[in-house]
C-alpha cells in the first residue's frame, strides 16, 4: 500500500470520505495537521493522519472506503500512521471515536478516562467541540 502525504489543496478525496463515514470535516486545513492518502494500484483505499506536536498526538480521521473495509487495510494504515508518528517524534497516539473502539482496542489502543487526557489533546477541535462528549476515548503508547 502506498502512503502519501496531502497538501491543504489535495484533502477533497479525504473530505468526502470522511462526511460519507459521518466524520468531522470542519477542521481539515487548520495548522498542525497532517493527512495521508493510502493506495493501492492507484486506487484509494483508505486515509488518516495526526494532529499535533511533541510526545502526544491525536489520530485523525481514520476512514476505509467503503468496498476496500474487511481486508486488513484499517490495520495497515494505522500502523503506518504510528510509524509515521513515532518518526516525528510521538510518544503516544490519542483518539476519540463513536463506533470504532472495538478495532482500536484489538490494535493495542486502551480505553482512558477523557477528562485525564494531556492538555495538548483536550486542547484540539476534536475533544472541545467536533466529536461528542459521549465518543469513547483511547490512547496508546508508541514502543
Amino acid at each position: 500500500m502506498q502512503m502519501r502525504a496531502l497538501s491543504n489543496n489535495d484533502l477533497d478525496p479525504l473530505r468526502d470520505a470522511l462526511t460519507l463515514a459521518g466524520l468531522p470535516v470542519d477542521d481539515l486545513t487548520y495548522p498542525g495537521r497532517q493527512f495521508f492518502s493510502f493506495s493501492h494500484q492507484g486506487v484509494d483505499v483508505a486515509f488518516g493522519g495526526i494532529e499535533g506536536e511533541g510526545a502526544e498526538r491525536l489520530l485523525r480521521s481514520l476512514v476505509v472506503l467503503e468496498g476496500q473495509r474487511g481486508k486488513g487495510a484499517g490495520a495497515a494504515v494505522l500502523a503506518a500512521i504510528e510509524a509515521f508518528a513515532k518518526r516525528e517524534g510521538a510518544q503516544r497516539l490519542h483518539l476519540l471515536t463513536d463506533s470504532a473502539a472495538a478495532f482500536f482496542t484489538g490494535q493495542g489502543y486502551q480505553l482512558e478516562d477523557r477528562s485525564l487526557a494531556p492538555a495538548s489533546i483536550s486542547a484540539t477541535a476534536q475533544f472541545k467541540t467536533l466529536c461528542p462528549a459521549s465518543a469513547t476515548y483511547l490512547s496508546k503508547r508508541l514502543v
